[in-house]
């Protein structure tokens, strides 16, 4: 499993309504080809700045299959007005657990 990490910084004030999009957008990527699932934190420090978390059986679930997608444009219309500075992504994989 791979772990997509995108930190998302949104125009302030704007946090209640970013949160209903992602929730609205979410049945998006449940449905992308090796999607098992997402998650939003918001940083408590800087709270215009969230992670979504989403956990894809491949990378290229994500970046071949997902963002060739018509949901992948879907989502960035629901989400992309938000932004106040291009995402940045990463992708983990889990090396160890304690």
């Amino acid at each position: 499993m791979i772990m997509e990490v995108a930190e998302l910084t949104i125009q302030p004030g704007t946090e209640a309504e970013f949160e209903a999009a992602v929730a609205k957008a979410a049945p998006l990527f449940l449905r992308a080809r090796g999607c098992h699932g997402l998650s939003l934190q918001k940083v408590i420090e800087t709270p215009n700045i969230y992670r979504l978390r989403v956990v894809w059986e491949t990378v290229e679930n994500h970046m071949v299959d997902f963002r060739s997608s018509e949901d992948f444009q879907g989502w960035r219309g629901l989400v992309g007005g938000f932004f106040a500075a291009p995402p940045s992504v990463t992708h983990e994989t889990e090396v160890s657990r304690f």
